[in-house]
């Protein structure tokens, strides 16, 4: 039996390799193999800090007698959803026509085509509390495929309508059709997710039904803190204040887990996210600014320590820690986090899924640089701008194209980039370039923004104003397979909404229209979805927030050909001056040299920006009219 996942990228696959199952990767080669033989596809997706995917890789998988049946029926195939972020969303839509409780592993069944008609999560060796054993399972597939095909394939059609009306109904109504978000509805909205804030604890989700697992919410909680409505600020200060003090937070490392599994935050699961914590960062950076209170720039200070320290890899910064490791021989979850400094310092740390992940990086090294320039931390700024550099010239090729989605030790995945790469890539590029003033970094972001919108317009169905050039991921398309089924946002922004972010940013520095009409475009298609259910929406309706305002752009320019800020205390002054203009501001220092490149290259914000005097000089312009200028005082 052939190893196919012996020289896998993805660490999640790498600890699949020795199964007694003949897995394929996610590839068209799966699913002809399947239509010669006849036979369903398995799909098995998961990830590598997953605590129950690790579960059923040992109990389930490791087995030979149910690996031998597997391999008999069915063509198994392996997915790392943080790999194919698209396959993922694909299957957890068609899979919540026969669950509820969707999560990892999701364990899928389709047909030759790739159209699921049975879906589960967790199934173990044997049956236990309730679920039926993965034997079982296999039986029950192996009959309905060979006694009942016409019903498998009926069931499988019904689903795929189902997800593509799903898909349609998502994306809403745009044009003339959509009701914008404005101040009133967001307002609406805001008031009405603080409502839901649990009162003592922080979080949503409150008693006396309180649901089960409670989540950060980065989204959601950045849409409270930025907007502007007095209930909505208080009660994210206070979520976040919450989660700070309790066990959801490593005191240790200062790094937050993924979720708790308690109304407290308590008993959490202890994987820990490279994306929740970026997002965190930039949130208690922000915290600090809005509130005045040092302890939140403290907590900021502990997650860029983690990012910085515990998640650094060669090539960027990793994907995630694992919620399990041994500890004194015994391999456990969750064990070496309860254990003080000093006994984990005898420990074997838990390993880390070292692949780096184009957006979730762009995400992170935005997050450093913003709360960098926010705290007068140009170390994390320092670093954010160093892994902007590096991802450009090893994931990004010269003309705006994604090279990949993902890379391990330098060898690049040939995952298809997604949405969500180009946006949070561009979006943190630009974060990395009002942090520091330099050109290339706009430049850069410009050009993968064009890029998703040249790829748009080319389309043949142009559904939204951004596209992935090249299309996306081949498989799925090549099956008619919707993998945008689902535009909401949980953990951290979607790739519409972050490449919404990104055109109206770039509109604020260049005045070309285009994108501040898709950027418009795009949360409008969202509008109506967002202001239902403001939770799940929270990127969208920052992005609605700082449309709505008005247009407000500080520009700072020092003398010569560097923005020289040695101690930080100049570019700290200005982003905390622009932090207080409200949610659609921007502001940035440049030098001299950088305002006229700047200016040749189309960003028309920098036309005739000088420091005049020889002293720095700042600029207050209201949707590109200006006041006169005047020296920028620290």
């Amino acid at each position: 039996m052939p190893n196919r996942l012996a020289d896998a990228v993805s660490p999640y696959l790498l600890a699949h390799a020795q199964n007694p199952v003949d897995w394929h990767p996610w590839g068209e080669e799966a699913f002809a193999e399947a239509r010669e033989r006849d036979v369903p596809v398995f799909v098995s997706i998961g990830y590598a800090t997953c605590h129950w995917c690790h579960v059923m890789a040992r109990e389930t998988f490791s087995d030979p007698s149910l690996a031998a049946r597997l391999n008999a029926g069915f063509v198994a195939v392996k997915v790392d959803r943080e790999e194919h972020p698209d396959v993922d969303a694909a299957y957890l839509a068609a899979a919540s026509a026969f669950t509820r409780s969707l999560g990892w592993p999701l364990s899928v069944f389709t047909t030759p085509d790739g159209r699921a008609f049975f879906a589960g999560t967790y199934f173990p060796p044997q049956a236990s509390g309730g679920i039926p054993s993965f034997g079982q399972i296999l039986d029950a597939v192996t009959d309905a495929w060979t006694h009942r095909r016409d019903d498998v394939a009926d069931t499988a059609s019904r689903v795929a309508a189902a997800v593509e009306e799903l898909g349609r109904d998502g994306r809403g109504a745009s044009g003339a059709e959509a009701r914008a978000l404005d101040a009133d509805r967001l307002a609406a909205a805001a008031r009405a997710l603080a409502g839901a804030e649990d009162p003592e604890f922080g979080g949503f989700g409150s008693p006396p039904d309180f649901p089960g697992p409670k989540f950060p919410a980065v989204p959601a909680l950045g849409f409270l803190l930025g907007s502007g409505v007095r209930e909505a600020e208080r009660a994210a200060l206070h979520t976040l204040d919450r989660m700070a003090a309790s066990a959801l937070r490593d005191p240790v490392d200062g790094g937050f887990f993924r979720y708790g599994t308690r109304r407290d935050w308590g008993v959490p699961h202890y994987e820990r996210m490279l994306y929740d914590n970026a997002g965190l960062l930039r949130l208690y950076a922000d915290a600090a600014v809005l509130s005045g209170e040092s302890r939140f720039a403290d907590v900021a200070k502990g997650i860029a320590s983690f990012l910085f320290g515990t998640l650094r890899v060669a090539d960027g910064l990793a994907s995630a820690q694992d919620s399990e490791s041994e500890v004194d021989g015994v391999r456990r979850e969750g064990a070496y986090y309860q254990l003080p400094a000093e006994a984990r310092s005898e420990q074997p740390r838990p390993a880390l899924d070292a692949k780096v992940l184009t957006g979730w990086n762009g995400l992170a090294f935005g997050a450093a640089a913003h709360a960098g320039a926010l705290l007068g931390r140009l170390d994390w700024v320092v670093d954010a701008s160093g892994m902007a550099d590096r991802l450009l010239a090893s994931h990004v090729a010269a003309d705006g194209r994604m090279l990949t989605r993902a890379s391990l030790d330098g060898r690049a995945s040939l995952a298809a980039p997604a949405l969500e790469d180009y946006g949070l890539f561009a979006r943190g590029l630009l974060d990395v370039f009002l942090a520091t003033g330099e050109p290339r970094f706009a430049q850069a972001a410009r050009m993968l923004v064009d890029a998703t919108l040249d790829a748009a317009a080319d389309a043949q169905e142009q559904r939204t104003p951004f596209a992935v050039p090249g299309g996306g991921d081949p498989v799925l398309s090549a099956h008619g397979l919707v993998s945008d089924a689902d535009p909401s946002e949980g953990a951290y922004p979607g790739g519409l909404s972050s490449l919404a972010d990104a055109s109206r940013v770039l509109y604020s520095l260049t005045d070309d229209e285009r994108y501040d009409t898709a950027a418009r475009t795009a949360v409008s298609q969202l509008a109506d979805a967002a202001a239902r259910s403001p939770i799940a929406f929270g990127g969208v309706l920052q992005v609605a927030t700082a449309l709505s305002g008005e247009l407000l752009q500080l520009v700072v320019v020092t003398p010569g050909a560097t923005a020289v800020d040695g101690d930080g205390r100049l570019r700290r002054t200005a982003a905390e001056r622009v932090q207080g203009l409200g949610a659609g501001a921007v502001g940035v220092v440049v030098s001299e040299k950088a305002a006229s490149a700047l200016a040749s290259a189309g960003f028309g914000l920098f036309e005739a920006r000088t420091a005049i005097g020889g002293e720095p000089t700042e600029y207050l312009c209201r949707g590109f009219v200006c006041e006169l200028p005047r020296t920028f005082v620290v």
